[in-house]
């Protein structure tokens, strides 16, 4: 019967300590590893060549296999047991470079949960406009949700809603990676600040909570005490973890939906108050609404029978003729 062998890793400079040898038909695979097999969390696998598996190993498991085979980019590994019976070890790409994880059942459910979001529409909003920062790279396309984007330059945020010319809510979107870098790198502190001065803001994060105390390139307790410092220097910027990019971007949308719904009945609100009052009242201050794409303004012109270049800058003139046929909200 095959076996799975696990051993100390001789290098007592490498920060992975076993050496996992796998058995397959056309040739063992040698891989170093954190642990001796996933239970709580996936491992990371560095592949070695068979030549560093010891002449003399000092063994720690010998794991009986009911099967071992290659299945795409993965091996699934079934062992002769009753509990703890199957893991798997995937072959994929994080940060631009190929790794390897070792995981079993419970990991990769974990990693991807087995929901299935709502297709109902957030706070029965036919079409919601959403403006996507041109700079934001690989975003959101809401393919299930009914929503349109426009894309603009925003003043902070991925993602936001405009109401009567002014951002009432933005999300910024970040992955652990890009949340790590950021906040250890000063710049998420500016974030958070610029989005607190907005009246609904959040920062959704692509993974879990609890993968912060995995990290190993900076200290998990850096991390969760400068996150609980930012939520409490701007309480008004909730730091949600969505455990997976489909389920940030569905909590994206509902929240959007129901800051563009919240704005406009509090428009509402504030312009009943001022007739019955004759007060002052006014909706919580947003940033001016950002102002539309060149691509956006050329289509623009084109359909209001305007000569315009297919390439290139605006003439000042098409600016202008936008700018009177979009005159600024009175609010």
């Amino acid at each position: 019967m095959a076996e799975l062998v696990i051993a100390v890793n001789p290098d007592e400079d490498s920060r992975l300590p076993m050496l996992l040898r796998v058995p397959l038909a056309d040739g063992d695979l040698v891989f170093r590893t954190a642990g001796t097999w996933p239970r709580e969390k996936a491992l990371f696998a560095y592949p070695v060549g068979l030549e560093e598996w010891p002449d003399d190993p000092v063994i720690v498991e010998r794991v009986a296999l009911r099967s071992c085979v290659r299945r795409g980019a993965a091996i699934d590994v079934i062992a002769a047991r009753s509990r703890l019976n199957r893991s798997q070890l995937v072959f994929t790409r994080a940060r631009g470079r190929d790794v390897v994880f070792w995981q079993s059942p419970r990991t990769r459910k974990q990693a991807r949960p087995n929901v299935v979001t709502p297709s109902a529409r957030a706070q029965g909003i036919d079409d919601l406009q959403i403006v996507v920062d041109s700079h934001e790279q690989y975003g959101y396309r809401f393919a299930t949700q009914r929503v349109t984007t426009v894309k603009r330059a925003l003043p902070c945020g991925d993602y936001g809603i405009v109401v009567d010319g002014q951002l009432v809510a933005s999300v910024e979107r970040k992955s652990l990676a890009d949340l790590v870098s950021s906040l250890t790198g000063g710049t998420l502190r500016y974030q958070v600040g610029d989005l607190a001065a907005l009246p609904r803001a959040v920062v959704v994060v692509e993974d879990r909570y609890s993968q912060v105390f995995t990290l190993d390139r900076v200290r998990p307790a850096v991390v969760a005490d400068g996150l609980a410092e930012l939520q409490i220097r701007w309480p008004n910027v909730a730091i949600v973890f969505c455990e997976t990019r489909k389920l940030a971007e569905e909590y994206t949308y509902r929240f959007l939906a129901a800051a563009h719904a919240w704005a406009v009945a509090e428009h509402a609100a504030v312009a009943r108050m001022s007739l019955a009052t004759d007060e002052d009242a006014e909706l919580d201050p947003g940033c001016a609404a950002p102002a539309p794409s060149a691509a956006e303004v050329r289509r623009w012109a084109r359909g209001a029978g305007l000569a315009v270049a297919g390439r290139g800058r605006l003439a000042p003139e098409v600016w202008a003729a936008w700018r009177a046929a979009h005159p600024p909200s009175p609010t």
